[in-house]
């Protein structure tokens, strides 16, 4: 397949135009030769990694997987590069001297219904009769939903299944004895605590927090769960490797836990 061709399709699918003025991340085919049908650069992809963080040791490890481009959700452009020296001549370069294109969803991954990190926790949580969560001009980055009546330690040991790094799965322990309400915005979630008490939900989760969610949370009643930035943003890039091997090519997840 077409580099062009794959990441229109994937562009097509995230819906990555809706999130262009949302979202400081550059959206879509960061690095890679060609870009559009016409360019006489355009090249075969046969194999693409995936991976959360674009850096220099999931290039590499990319590269050594036999990968011609690597799909993350971190990528490298947020606002613009104005230089590319130091660590970001070091990333860019782990790339180009591997000829590695690199493809990047942030928001769009994050709340996609279907493909996103916010629906891979939904998945994970059994959640059901599930909506649009994490409002943001107009478009969605997370998913909110119900579930079994569950005691809170039985929500924070589901959440214990992902991949942490080793790290535990912090529990502010404010909400009410039996959870069946559960919004959820991955990553660095935190600042959409608010819609979730304005939403009466028993539990917010997310992957890191702020200073000010103790006492939000406190004050709302509201069960909050940590469970790492990294963690809880896996299942998207694992979904979008789900769908590329549909379309025909060889994937490769190259987990990185940070522990954060």
């Amino acid at each position: 397949m077409k580099l062009s061709t794959l990441a229109t399709r994937l562009d097509d699918r995230l819906r990555t135009d809706a999130y262009a003025d949302l979202d400081a991340s550059a959206n879509g085919l960061q690095i890679g030769p060609g870009g559009d049908a016409a360019s006489n650069a355009d090249r075969e992809v046969g194999t693409v990694a995936v991976a959360v963080d674009a850096a220099v040791a999931t290039a590499e490890a990319a590269a050594d997987r036999g990968a011609d481009c690597l799909i993350a959700h971190h990528g490298l452009s947020w606002g613009g590069i104005e230089r590319v020296t130091g660590q970001a001549y070091e990333r860019v370069a782990a790339l180009i001297e591997n000829d590695l294109a690199l493809y990047v969803s942030h928001l769009p991954l994050d709340g996609h219904p279907e493909l996103g990190n916010a629906a891979g926790l939904a998945d994970l949580l059994e959640l059901d009769d599930r909506e649009p969560f994490g409002e943001l001009g107009g478009e969605h980055i997370g998913r909110r939903g119900r579930c079994d009546p569950r005691d809170p330690e039985q929500v924070r040991t589901v959440l214990e299944r992902l991949d942490t790094g080793g790290s535990a799965v912090d529990h502010l322990d404010f909400g009410p004895d039996e959870i069946t309400d559960v919004a959820v915005v991955t990553g660095g979630g935190a600042d959409w605590f608010g819609e979730a008490r304005r939403e009466g939900v028993d539990a917010f989760v997310t992957g890191e927090g702020k200073g000010k969610l103790y006492h939000e949370a406190r004050e709302a009643g509201v069960h909050v769960y940590l469970a790492g930035h990294y963690a809880t943003e896996t299942s998207g890039v694992r979904a979008l490797a789900e769908l590329v091997e549909s379309w025909g090519l060889a994937t490769t997840f190259v987990d990185h836990p940070t522990g954060l």
